[in-house]
């Protein structure tokens, strides 16, 4: 436990270096190249009238913050999901809840296309709990539905009706070139008002995370062995279930589906700093902040000076890693 402890306050304490190096770096790459001095004047005397100051100032810092938002945000979720569940496939991209905020957002565009940022957010979480129910819903209508695989295939099913849904909805009503940016998460449209908004949306949801921590440490051994501590097990899943659809709907309404964060970050946490949740809680926001960051930087590289989607990095590593668990686990629950 020492060792644990220890590893999960190594990642904290070098956290702040880890998140300066990412905001360094996003700042500086990208399809035009400005100099250092250049974008040292921009934050510390901002000029409406110089062009890298606005690229700076309205894309670029907007856009890092954005994507450690993002980052944190599914990491947490993620982490939450296979805690509660004992699932080790669970998250927010394979068990179509981003799917689920996508067609909302896409309703929303067609029957309220004057909807405030706000209503957008609001729609976006309703979609996550829609896309949870069914997956969950389905999986518990089934045998053996709600086991790791069986209840992995049920959320890759419905999240491929649910996106498949949202694009024909798109198409009908020709409104596939305003949605296409929650489509392929292209990060470097992110707008500073959604992020602004979202920004306390992800905050709460991460504060009820740390907060169920232990409880979830503990519902990770199992209902009954919860039950017989005293843990009122589903007061906790719901809170849990909240604080999901807040992360998770943020995190779409602000760049779209962005799969596999939520999957690979907290197993590496768990490797590293143990079972307790109080760290792969917060160690998860960190790494996942910083892997949704460094995955944004890479995808400037894949196809310069064009942008490349940055879920094709995560997917790059998400897949592989998805059928490494599937493939040592096989359908197996974890403790």
């Amino acid at each position: 436990m020492r060792v644990t402890n220890l590893t999960g306050y190594g990642i904290l304490l070098t956290s702040p270096l880890l998140v300066l190096s990412c905001i360094i770096l996003s700042i500086y790459f990208g399809a035009k190249s400005i100099d250092i001095a250049v974008i040292q004047a921009a934050i510390l005397q901002f000029d409406p009238g110089n062009l890298d100051h606005q690229i700076i100032v309205s894309s670029r810092l907007p856009r890092i913050a954005g994507t450690l938002l993002i980052g944190g945000a599914l990491a947490v979720s993620g982490a939450l999901m296979q805690g509660i569940t004992r699932n080790y496939l669970a998250s927010p991209g394979i068990m179509g809840i981003s799917d689920g905020s996508i067609l909302a957002v896409t309703l929303n565009m067609i029957l309220l296309p004057q909807a405030s940022d706000l209503e957008l957010m609001i729609m976006s979480f309703a979609g996550s709990a829609l896309g949870a129910g069914v997956v969950y819903g389905l999986g518990a209508m089934l045998p053996g539905g709600l086991s790791p695989l069986r209840l992995a295939v049920l959320g890759a099913i419905t999240g491929t009706f649910l996106s498949s849904l949202a694009a024909a909805l798109a198409v009908y009503f020709q409104i596939s070139q305003d949605i296409s940016f929650w489509y392929n998460a292209r990060l470097h449209q992110l707008r500073p008002e959604l992020v602004e908004l979202a920004l306390p949306f992800i905050i709460a949801g991460l504060m009820i995370a740390l907060w169920l921590s232990k409880s979830v440490t503990i519902l990770s051994l199992g209902e009954e062995v919860a039950i017989s501590l005293g843990q009122r097990t589903r007061v906790v899943k719901i809170a849990a279930a909240g604080a999901v659809m807040l992360l998770t709907g943020s995190a779409v309404a602000l760049a779209g589906k962005i799969a596999f964060v939520g999957l690979i970050v907290p197993h590496i946490v768990r490797y590293l700093a143990g079972a307790d949740y109080k760290w792969i809680i917060s160690c998860s926001g960190v790494l996942g902040a910083v892997f949704l960051a460094v995955s944004d930087i890479l995808s400037r590289f894949l196809n310069f000076p064009f942008e490349t989607p940055v879920g094709v990095i995560t997917s790059l590593v998400g897949v592989p890693f998805f059928l490494y668990l599937a493939r040592k686990k096989g359908d197996r629950n974890y403790a």
